[in-house]
């Protein structure tokens, strides 16, 4: 009986997470904390326990009376509290049952309730995102770039994101040109959006704690006419060459035999598209010496790169990592095209070349040359660049989704 007594007034507000400042409270609540939950790190399960970070994130929303907030990854509730006091409602979407009913019974029978709504599930995996007006979130770091690119996806994307994010990350996020977190992935975000840096946030500020430190970062999708007119497919593909060594020149980037097996393709398909004929006939060695296609110039310039990619090997192999994080992270409806293209390049053609071939060899360079982007690196061009780098090529026929 006086076991059961002393369970009763733990549990008199109706739940472990009643007391003042949330999760990661004193020291009986944390013990019960403890054994009410295994946290579980596949999912990302790092409770944010300083109710003062739990303020900030949601007051650098600059939520709205009339606004719908979307939270991905609950946990507890720290934030969902705080924000269901300023919006009109919170959708929060988990993937772990548990931290569904644990912030659903946070604000059982409190008026409060009425504006939660949970939903389980994978964000990464639904169809499409609740609309809402705003979207916060202690982000699970392993859907870090598919959730920011699902976001900026919407038909309608929120007026802002306040997003938690790993250190490196989030620096990536809001990388200039010249930065040596500068990337395809620094590009990319800050072309369909505005990115801030809020705030740093210790390990310790987590339970469990994680490995990396972590940063707050303030996203404000463009809409309406700000939004740029261009489909992401192209401009990533852009993107994705220009980046794929982002120390090497623009010229020996898009001078590399599969880029150049993929334009041919692609070249193909515009001209039947738009009833262009086209010369698929070998080439011989008169019109490849008169079209100045010898592959001598190339291999010079990457010759040249070479060496100065062996001065910056470790940073370069850095890059390589990222890279192919972002494109693990990058979601299907955004790459699965890309691709495909990507394995089809990857099998060399063992035919000699053709007209076609050497035709878009030769836009190619007119392009980089015309531009004046053919020996500047991708890490030092801004957004400005590229654009004007795909609207020649676009004019030239060439395309890269």
């Amino acid at each position: 009986m006086p076991k059961a007594a002393k369970a009763s007034k733990k549990s008199g507000g109706g739940t472990p997470y009643d007391r003042k400042g949330g999760g990661g409270g004193g020291g009986n609540g944390k013990a019960t904390n403890t054994n009410i939950f295994k946290f579980d790190k596949d999912y990302g399960q790092h409770i944010l326990k300083n109710p003062g970070i739990s303020d900030a994130i949601v007051d650098k929303a600059f939520l709205k009376p009339t606004d719908v907030v979307v939270e991905i990854g609950p946990g507890t509730g720290n934030i969902t509290v705080r924000a269901l006091e300023k919006a009109k409602k919170v959708i929060a979407i988990d993937i772990d049952p548990r931290m569904g009913a644990e912030v659903t019974k946070r604000v059982q029978g409190t008026p409060l309730a009425k504006k939660l709504e949970v939903i389980l599930g994978d964000v990464i995996k639904m169809p499409e995102m609740p609309p809402c007006d705003a979207l916060i979130s202690n982000t699970p770091y392993q859907i870090s770039s598919p959730l920011i690119f699902k976001m900026l996806a919407m038909p309608n994307p929120p007026r802002v994101a306040v997003l938690m994010f790993q250190r490196e990350f989030a620096k990536r996020l809001v990388a200039r040109p010249g930065d040596a977190l500068y990337s395809r992935l620094s590009v990319n975000v800050n072309f369909w959006a505005t990115c801030k840096h809020i705030m740093k946030v210790g390990k310790q500020n987590f339970k469990p704690p994680p490995k990396v430190e972590s940063d707050v970062v303030r996203i404000e999708p463009l809409i309406g006419s700000a939004r740029p007119n261009i489909a992401f497919e192209e401009f990533d593909g852009l993107l994705r060459i220009a980046f794929n060594r982002k120390n090497k020149t623009l010229y020996a980037g898009f001078n590399q035999k599969e880029v150049l097996n993929m334009c041919e393709r692609n070249y193909k398909v515009y001209c039947t598209l738009n009833n262009i004929p086209i010369d698929e006939s070998l080439a011989s060695a008169a019109d490849i010496a008169a079209a100045g296609a010898t592959t001598d110039d190339a291999m010079d310039v990457e010759m040249d790169d070479d060496a100065q990619d062996n001065e910056n090997e470790e940073e370069n192999n850095d890059d390589e990592a990222m890279e192919e994080d972002e494109d693990e992270d990058m979601p299907v409806f955004f790459k699965e095209q890309n691709d495909a293209n990507t394995k089809d390049s990857k099998t060399p053609s063992k035919n000699p070349k053709s007209k076609v071939a050497l035709i878009v060899k030769a836009k190619l360079n007119k392009v980089l040359a015309s531009t004046g982007l053919a020996d500047k690196r991708a890490r030092m061009c801004d957004q400005n660049d590229f654009l004007k780098l795909l609207l020649a090529f676009h004019e030239e026929g060439i395309h890269f989704s």
